[in-house]
């Protein structure tokens, strides 16, 4: 009788970790989901260039640091003391 419960016991908990596993979304299926929505006008060979392309695509890289001053600092142009500072700061947190 004990390892009948026991059977029954583990049996639920797994198939409550299973369940639960399966809510979220990976990244992959989130992005197959989304290209799969961009590509519903198109068909045949047409279609499948779309969606290899799509899930190859990686995304874009977050600026650096040095390309973000670089940028800042060609949008300073011409300002001065505590003009340039505010702006500076305030660019280089975007």
């Amino acid at each position: 009788m004990q390892k009948l419960f026991t059977v029954v016991a583990m049996g639920l908990f797994l198939s409550f970790g299973a369940a639960h596993a399966a809510d979220g979304k990976t990244a992959q299926q989130s992005k197959m989901g989304s290209c799969n929505k961009e590509a519903s006008d198109k068909k045949g060979d047409e279609r499948k260039a779309f969606m290899k392309e799509c899930l190859s695509a990686k995304p874009a890289a977050p600026a650096t640091q040095q390309g973000k001053m670089k940028s800042c600092n060609t949008d300073a142009k011409g300002m001065k003391g505590d003009e340039r500072k505010k702006f500076m700061s305030d660019c280089l947190k975007k």
